[in-house]
Formats: structure tokens, C-alpha cells, sequence
């Protein structure tokens, strides 16, 4: 197929490749992403993609890394926006939570997509780290826990966030249930009282 692609800058391109690549994604699932697919849906050569991303591991790396930002963009945003009480801050942050997981399916499709990759595992690990720190930090005015317990709290309710998107995205809950039970979920992780 013949490219016929305008002269980007370096950084302008990436951006264009990645918006084709989230929109490939969006239409065909992770498989349909190649380096040879998302060149040919750009309308640039190979050469280009291949210095851009290396691989298709590099491509859904870099990928990742751009949906979470996204995702973590919006919480930032959502937090600025946070009233004073704790159910406030906890009700955005699951409301925003689940916008994104609604409106970016594909973040969780190119997580499964590079499961098993350590290079892979060691970005999750790094993004889960920074997104705990972000939700972390906006609860620890609302907590009587220490900061690294509420921190292992917010690793906990994270990870039922996101079994709650599956479900959500599985049409097996409903949005305002999803944001309701994880509003409880944070709110009821930020005392030290046990319920013994």
C-alpha cells in the first residue's frame, strides 16, 4: 500500500500513531494491532512505526503507558474538584474511576494483551505504585490509618475497582452501582476500626 503521510514532527507523530493505534484497538481488539496495520492505518511506512516503537510489545507498552495516563489525568482532575468530606473525595474518585473504564476499554485489552511479559509487569507495577500514591494521598486528610496502611488499603480497593469494571464493562452491574459500592469500599477503609 502506498503511504502518503505529511512530515511530523517526532512527538506530533507518535501522538498520531498512538490515536490510530487506541482507534485500531477500539475496532478489531488488541489482535488487529501490528506494527504492519497500524502503518498502513496511519498512512505512513513501516520504517516509521518500527522507529517509533520498535516491536508490538514496545507498541502496546507504549500504549499502556498512554491510556493510564489518561486515566490517572482524569482522577487528577477529579481530585482538584473533591469537596472537603470524605465521601465526596471517595465518590469522585469512583465516579472518575469508572468513566475511564467505560470510556477506555482498551486499557484493559492491552493489559491481557501483554499479560505474562515481564517488561510488561514491571510498567504495571510502576503505574499501580503511582495511581496508589495519587488516591492515597487525596484520602490521608479523611484517615486515621497510618500512611502505609492506608496505602495497602488503597492497593485493596483498587484491585476491586478493577474486577468492578469487568463487571461493569460486562454489563453485569450498573454504573451507578459500580460508583456507589466503591464509594462505600473507600469510605469504609479509612478507619482503623476493625468491627470486632
Amino acid at each position: 500500500m502506498a503511504t502518503t503521510s505529511t512530515r511530523l514532527p517526532k512527538q506530533a507523530r507518535r501522538e498520531q500513531l498512538l490515536n490510530t493505534a487506541v482507534a485500531i484497538v477500539r475496532r478489531q481488539g488488541t489482535d488487529g494491532l501490528t506494527l504492519v496495520t497500524l502503518a498502513e492505518a496511519a498512512g505512513v511506512s513501516r520504517p516509521i512505526v518500527y522507529d517509533h516503537f520498535g516491536t508490538r510489545p514496545g507498541l502496546l507498552l507504549a500504549l499502556y503507558r498512554r491510556l493510564d495516563e489518561r486515566h490517572r489525568a482524569a482522577i487528577a482532575q477529579a481530585l482538584r474538584e473533591a469537596g472537603p468530606s470524605a465521601d465526596k473525595v471517595a465518590r469522585l474518585i469512583s465516579t472518575a474511576y469508572f468513566a475511564c473504564a467505560t470510556d477506555m476499554p482498551e486499557l484493559a485489552a492491552v493489559s491481557a494483551a501483554l499479560k505474562g511479559d515481564p517488561e510488561m509487569e514491571a510498567v504495571q507495577r510502576e503505574l499501580l505504585d503511582r495511581y496508589t500514591d495519587l488516591i492515597a494521598a487525596a484520602l490521608l486528610r479523611h484517615s486515621e490509618l497510618a500512611p502505609a496502611a492506608l496505602r495497602l488499603r488503597c492497593v485493596g480497593v483498587l484491585g476491586a475497582a478493577e474486577a468492578m469494571a469487568a463487571e461493569l464493562n460486562q454489563g453485569r452491574a450498573s454504573a451507578e452501582d459500580a460508583v456507589a459500592t466503591l464509594t462505600d469500599l473507600i469510605v469504609g477503609s479509612l478507619s482503623t476500626r476493625t468491627g470486632r
